[in-house]
């Protein structure tokens, strides 16, 4: 089984830190990395639109953090059952297809009258359709980009993805309180046609990797050689479940517009609490791509990973919203090591299988972000939103020892 590389290729050959110039020089990254701003930042306006708008409606942490698992927890199911589709089909098509979908769909919600419980079934569907894009977007980065630039690249795409989530988590606040929800989901459609256009006209057109068409996307025995590949490498094993970890730093989503009644403050606090998290990942992994080495972007993976996780135990003491704030943008920036763990991840997977284990490892981080959320949104009711996001960092700190285990453990048996 292919492991991976501590210079991220998939040969192990030492490769000059590559730079963002280099990186953006390539035309056909230059229009994903596009098309995926416009659709990240729309995506925040959605999800943070239709959480407040359940929480006033209800009054409930428990449906608000129910929402915005919504547009998490199906990406599990995409992951599993639809991220073939970019390995059995082209991929540019598969991304074109999902863009136009996402579209229909989002503009559906802005039909005067649509129920609420519409309305997050529709969310769901969104994201749904969103895993084969996800799946095929990050496939089509190693034919694109070679070497170092495709580690490069991968540190652009995930900063690319913090800092439209800031973008889109600090306009969503001020746009649902100055305009409400449906020029919002106004905003969330166009950006998905925009992307299927660029896509369409700037990304070049590559065969399907893998044979079988795309009824085979669905047979048992595939997605039962997908899941063998990911856990059965104990080098994939510890990558993908370092992924997994955020799980647990990013349990304050779920948490966002309680906690921010808490400190005392409305729709701008819920945006703010939730942009500082994206803005200190994409400030860390600016310099944690740019200024660390190939090698040691790897030993610093498990140590990053605990302190993530570790630092939310602090927001047991946190009593204000610029402490909170403080708190998410650290953990966020040591959340930086998820750079190193995907790029090492993608490269290490046979081609046709890249886009299958990518579906998966990105759906399971969904399954599990969308349970902690659920389960903090529950816990609400008996501990402070503060407690809750200390205590999913204890746990979080905790399994990330126990994946350093398993990974000595695997080094030592081999």
């Amino acid at each position: 089984m292919p492991q991976p590389q501590a210079s991220g290729t998939p040969g192990g050959e030492p490769t000059p830190r590559a730079t963002f110039g280099q990186v953006f020089a390539v035309g056909e990254f230059r229009a994903l990395w596009v098309a995926q701003v416009l659709s990240v930042a729309g995506d925040q306006l959605a999800r943070v639109a239709l959480t407040l708008l359940v929480f006033d409606r209800t009054r409930s942490p428990l449906l608000a953090a129910l929402t915005f698992a919504a547009s998490v927890l199906p990406t599990f199911i995409g992951g599993v059952v639809l991220s073939g589709l970019a390995d059995r089909l082209p991929r540019r098509e598969v991304m074109i297809v999902s863009d136009l979908i996402r579209g229909l769909l989002v503009a559906v919600m802005v039909v005067p009258g649509v129920p609420v419980s519409v309305l997050v079934a529709l969310l769901f569907l969104v994201t749904l359709v969103g895993a084969p894009f996800s799946s095929a977007r990050a496939a089509l980065y190693p034919d694109i980009l070679q070497g170092d630039l495709y580690v490069m690249g991968t540190a652009v795409t995930l900063t690319t993805v913090q800092f439209a989530q800031v973008i889109g988590f600090a306009a969503a606040g001020v746009a649902v309180a100055l305009v409400g929800v449906r020029v919002s989901l106004m905003l969330d459609a166009a950006t998905f046609f925009f992307s299927a256009l660029i896509t369409l006209t700037c990304v070049a057109r590559r065969p399907a990797s893998a044979q079988g068409g795309a009824v085979a996307v669905f047979s048992l025995s595939s997605m039962g050689t997908g899941i063998r590949l990911v856990f059965g490498a104990s080098g994939l094993r510890t990558l993908m479940l370092l992924g997994w970890l955020a799980a647990f730093v990013d349990v304050y989503e779920g948490v966002a517009v309680p906690l921010a009644k808490e400190l005392g403050g409305g729709p701008v606090a819920v945006g703010l609490i939730l942009a500082s998290g994206a803005l200190g990942a994409a400030v860390g992994t600016i310099g944690f791509s740019r200024f660390v080495t190939p090698p040691m972007r790897l030993r610093m993976m498990i140590p990053l990973a605990i302190a993530a996780c570790a630092v939310l135990v602090v927001f047991v003491e946190a009593r204000d919203l610029v402490v909170a704030l403080i708190i998410l943008t650290l953990s966020g920036a040591f959340s930086s090591y998820q750079v190193a763990a995907s790029s090492a991840f993608v490269v290490a997977v046979p081609p046709e299988q890249r886009s299958q284990a990518f579906g998966l490892a990105q759906g399971g981080m969904s399954l599990g972000q969308a349970t902690t959320m659920i389960l903090a949104g529950a816990a609400v009711r008996y501990a402070p939103p503060s407690g809750v996001i200390a205590a999913g960092g204890a746990l979080g700190a905790l399994i990330c020892f126990a994946v350093a285990w398993d990974r000595t453990r695997s080094s030592t048996q081999s």
